[in-house]
């Protein structure tokens, strides 16, 4: 097993990055490798094989992919970068494979007036798209693959002038909220539509998250360089690939992040978290060493240029590959996997051997998910070059390749669509062994608890599985949904934070907080975790938590959670309770002195000291 990462640059490194020499000599390529030989030329683990799915002129210029109800593969090709017009000509295609033979046989144009078209989704009677500077709605109630009138602006405010960094991505989080990236170059101010300057929200790097339901955006994290693909794993916890200053990253609410380069919004954060790999996919030395992915770069990954994020959950792979994690290299035209492995309060990602090589040194991955019948889907934006040398003239705009992968010959699967489900069979899915139809089944029934069309029993199945289920992932599973449904009531939180499942007591407090109103019974139960829990995943959730509580009850909380010696080497643990308690340090300047002195944790204990001097 190798053992280095990567790093990168932006979202043309991430579509554009450098690898303009061949595998024979030094200078350019030419031409890619034609569409159709393309999987044959790749290199594999034994037994998997690779099919075009689609290449140009079917598809060019591919960027983001999303599946709909009906297992159908829908691709946002983006025409305009790097240069943005309010009249763009990006679209939304819908590719379909009806006879199972791993190449596309039907396609539509959903829409083509798009313009920075970086991510999307589907769900709620429409198609999601970012689009900056907006995140559109695109409306399709009767699903007819014809927008029922023009796009809906849900949010605004996204920079047009990161090029490279601009807001991506688009990823249905288990809790039921939509998430995406942002890159460094593109700090916006977002709000809904006419949200005054004052009200709205600073982003440049990090994750955010949005409610389909309750209409409310919040960042989730700061920090990175240029985040581009972000996927859950079998537990909830989700991770994310960045160019630029480590590949793989953790993703706990409230964190903020080490940068490539600026300041923190809050400046008195004092020290950044780290990337949660133990390794870097470049051999080190100037970053612009790593363009073709050679020699020392190739033995460590490929190079520091990553994209896309894919925790494989599908059914079709085997089980060693289930819950690692795999993003696109693109100096190295390879695939990279990396092996997610608990820590104490998180995790740690450890390099496996790589995935997919292409042998093709146009060969640009952007995006990668699993599918329906557990094949995964890799897109190829097909070019030479990357951002620090982006001239218009220079992009191909006529390549695009999307390939499938699978392992031996996945089961035929005849037509069907999830929504035409009743609720029971929708609950029924969540026992799936692939991820691709819980997740499905999940937001249709959030649809429908928000239209307030549940059938009665829907309930009662679902806490049935959170209650008696012996699989922790199915456990959860159901209660990710419930939350989606807003049918767990703080009662019922409150008891599973005493379960003897870590799992699910770390759930129970981010979930008692993820509205931002715990009870003052919640943050009494908070109170005593934090004092008698020794589950450092529980701790970290504590610590996240601090962030979304009252001011005045965090102190007690965070008097437990410093108490703890076990703690004194979990760099990240110790950071959360100090982004906690920050804010809080000088005013009420006793309270912080009194937590200093109580603090059995290093760092902590220097902030506190620090940030009360500072005064």
């Amino acid at each position: 097993m190798h053992r280095w990462s990567s790093v990168s640059f932006g979202f043309a490194t991430i579509l554009l990055a450098s690898s303009s020499v061949s595998f024979a000599d030094d200078e350019p390529a030419l031409a890619p490798v034609p569409a159709a030989e393309a999987p044959q030329r790749m290199t594999l683990p034994e037994g998997f094989r690779a099919t075009l799915f689609a290449g140009e002129p079917d598809v060019v210029q591919p960027i983001a992919v999303a599946f709909d109800d009906r297992g159908r593969l829908w691709v946002a090709e983006c025409l305009s970068y790097p240069t943005w017009d309010e009249d763009g000509e990006d679209r939304i295609v819908i590719f379909e494979d009806t006879d199972n033979d791993g190449r596309f046989d039907k396609k539509k144009i959903f829409w083509d007036e798009g313009n920075y078209l970086t991510g999307l989704a589907v769900g709620f009677g429409g198609v999601w798209a970012c689009c900056a500077p907006h995140l559109l709605f695109i409306p399709d109630r009767d699903g007819d693959d014809v927008p029922d009138g023009e796009p809906e602006v849900v949010l605004d405010g996204w920079s047009v002038e990161g090029v490279h960094n601009v807001v991506n991505g688009l990823t249905w989080g288990p809790d039921g909220w939509l998430y995406g990236c942002n890159g460094i170059t593109s700090p916006s101010k977002v709000g809904l539509p006419g949200t005054p300057e004052e009200e709205r929200i600073d982003i440049s790097c990090g994750i955010w998250r949005y409610h389909p339901v309750r209409q409310k955006f919040e960042v989730v994290a700061h920090g990175t360089t240029n985040p581009w693909g972000l996927d859950f794993n079998d537990y909830g916890h989700a991770f994310f690939t960045n160019c630029v200053i480590g590949h793989l990253w953790h993703l706990v609410p409230g964190a903020h992040y080490q940068r490539m380069f600026g300041q923190d919004f809050d400046p008195y954060v004092y020290e950044l978290m780290h990337s949660c790999s133990d390794h870097l996919h470049w051999g080190g030395g100037e970053w612009t060493d790593s363009r073709g992915g050679q020699g020392i770069h190739s033995i460590a990954g490929g190079g520091h240029a990553h994209s896309g994020a894919m925790v494989y959950l599908g059914d079709n792979w085997p089980a060693e590959y289930r819950n690692s994690i795999f993003m696109c290299n693109i100096h190295g035209n390879r695939v990279n996997r990396d092996l997610l492995e608990r820590t104490r309060s998180g995790y740690v990602g450890r390099h496996a051997d790589d995935f997919l090589f292409a042998h093709d040194p146009w060969f640009r991955g952007v995006a990668i998910a699993y599918g329906p019948d557990g094949g995964v889907y890799v897109t190829d934006w097909c070019d030479t070059g990357e951002c620090h040398d982006n001239k218009e003239n220079a992009i191909e705009r006529a390549n695009g390749r999307i390939h499938k992968i699978v392992y031996g010959q996945p089961p035929r699967l005849e037509t069907f669509d999830l929504a035409k489900l009743d609720d029971a069979e929708l609950v029924k899915l969540h026992l799936h062994e692939n991820a691709w139809y819980v997740r499905r089944a999940r937001r249709l029934l959030q649809e429908r608890a928000a239209r307030g069309e549940l059938a009665p029993a829907t309930m009662a199945t679902l806490q049935d599985l959170l209650r008696s289920d012996s699989a922790t992932p199915r456990r959860l599973r159901a209660l990710f949904t419930l939350h989606a449904l807003d049918a767990l009531p703080e009662a019922q939180l409150l008891d599973l934070t005493q379960n003897d499942n870590e799992y699910l007591r770390a759930w129970a407090v981010r979930l008692l907080n993820d509205h931002q109103n715990a009870s003052p019974a919640a943050i009494a139960r908070m109170e005593e975790m934090a004092a008698a829990d020794d589950s450092g995943l529980v701790r970290l959730e504590l610590a996240s938590a601090l962030q979304r509580i009252p001011a005045a009850s965090r102190w007690p909380i965070a008097a437990g959670l410093v108490a703890c010696e076990d703690d004194a080497d979990d760099h990240n643990l110790q950071l959360m309770i100090w982004y906690g308690v920050e804010p809080l340090a000088t005013t009420d300047a006793l309270a912080a002195a009194r937590l200093a002195s109580q603090s059995n944790l290093p760092l902590v204990r220097r902030f506190l000291a620090r940030r009360i001097a500072s005064r």
